[in-house]
């Protein structure tokens, strides 16, 4: 079997470290399988997918192709989204004739199947795959949210073999968002469990954020995400703000921006500025991208995962509770389906900062609750996020379709348990 999988950017978020679990347990279950990956951009992706024996190559987008995306169009000033939606406009020019490159490559390497990853690859992929090669969607965000980008893919589900959600949340809203679409296989995203451990290497969170080092009982608390709007960066800001400041915490943003689509993401200038004006600009520090998030998550004492639309999956919750931590989880879609309150996680009401102060400040004085968690949530992880779990059950769905190129009719797979 040789499976090409098609990434929108060669920078590293949630999708793509799923994308890496995901090629390492194919590989131990299918050793003699062959995996090629193409990028639309140059980044770290692509020398860790080489590591686990893929063939890189990428096939880079035009800037207007590259800035393109409707993730930001729901809010914000008329003008702001006519400016967009314009943008978008000539991204879609762009795509045609980046498409009959991709089909160029495509056909040179002559897939068995091709494995979409993000919006942009799922429609750039059904237009330039060969009419009877089968295409897998592997889905990691809600439709429904995607005005223009949810059109389009309803045009192109008559290419798609299969769809894979990455949560029972995203099967749903695909299900009722495209009537009519190809099979829906919900799988959970795998997280690398030798790699995301608790014992290891810490990485020096106050060094990296050019801090001095803390006192002795400082609970160290961080926020690890890309710097997307939804992701609740903002409500952490203000839930550390709403601590007395004689606690002893101090915050951690850690992460960056990565993507390159207009709109999408804060700039490290209005997280610091939004810092400022609550008044804690001594209490929290930035690390930017960092290169290890394993290291990062094992030098914290609480992860707060703050995302203030629901999360589809939440990617930073798996790898939080396979590093046996203290995690606060914000309680909706896909994330709501992956820890147990109270027993791998607590939970907050998303965008509710002073619910988030208060479950911040409960773990920082109970050491005994964040040992607790930690350990529950480890061994949840071992079961839930197995990366030959999910290899598995995508190498069952790659043998079937590519046993049955065209399309597979609508159906939706037991929920996952």
């Amino acid at each position: 079997m040789r499976i090409l999988f098609l990434n929108p950017t060669g920078q590293i978020g949630g999708a793509e470290t799923s994308l890496l679990a995901l090629v390492a347990g194919l590989r131990k279950l299918n050793p003699s399988w062959e995996f090629n990956l193409i990028t639309g951009e140059e980044g770290p992706l692509l020398a860790k997918a080489v590591a686990l024996g893929a063939k890189v190559e990428v096939l880079p987008f035009p800037l207007s192709l590259a800035g393109t995306g409707d993730s930001g169009l729901g809010g914000g000033a008329m003008w702001k989204r006519t400016v967009e939606r314009a943008a978008m406009l000539r991204g879609g020019f762009a795509s045609c004739g980046y498409a009959r490159r991709l089909s160029a490559a495509i056909r040179r390497i002559q897939p068995g199947v091709i494995h979409t990853n993000g919006f942009k690859m799922h429609l750039l992929g059904s237009w330039a795959a060969p009419r009877k090669m089968p295409i897998v969607f592997h889905i990691h965000d809600y439709v429904s949210t995607r005005a223009l980008s949810g059109r389009l893919l309803r045009a192109s589900m008559k290419r798609s073999a299969a769809l894979v959600a990455n949560s029972n949340s995203v099967a749903a809203d695909l299900a009722k968002t495209i009537p009519g679409a190809a099979r829906i296989v919900p799988i959970y995203n795998a997280v690398d469990l030798g790699h995301f451990t608790p014992q290891g290497k810490e990485m020096d969170l106050d060094a990296a954020c050019d801090l001095p080092p803390v006192l002795p009982g400082t609970i160290r608390v961080g926020l690890v995400a890309t710097f997307a709007r939804w992701k609740g960066h903002l409500t952490f800001l203000r839930a550390l703000s709403l601590l007395p400041e004689h606690t002893k915490i101090r915050g951690y943003v850690i992460g960056g921006p990565i993507y390159r689509t207009s709109g999408s993401q804060y700039s490290f200038t209005e997280i610091r500025d939004e810092a400022a004006r609550l008044g804690i600009a001594q209490r929290v520090g930035f690390t930017g991208i960092v290169e290890d998030p394993a290291g990062a998550i094992r030098a914290l004492d609480i992860i707060v995962h703050a995302s203030t639309a629901p999360e589809p999956f939440g990617m930073v919750i798996a790898e939080a509770m396979a590093c046996g931590k203290a995690l606060i989880v914000s309680n909706a879609g896909g994330a709501a389906e992956i820890f147990e309150d109270g027993i791998t996680a607590l939970g907050h009401a998303p965008g509710d900062a002073l619910t988030l102060a208060g479950q911040i400040g409960r773990l920082s004085r109970n050491g005994e609750l964040r040992t607790r968690l930690g350990v529950n949530a480890r061994n949840a992880a071992e079961s839930r996020f197995n990366p030959d779990r999910m290899a598995d059950r995508f190498s069952t769905l790659y043998r079937e379709v590519a046993a049955q190129p065209s399309p597979l009719g609508i159906a939706c797979e037991p929920a996952l348990q």
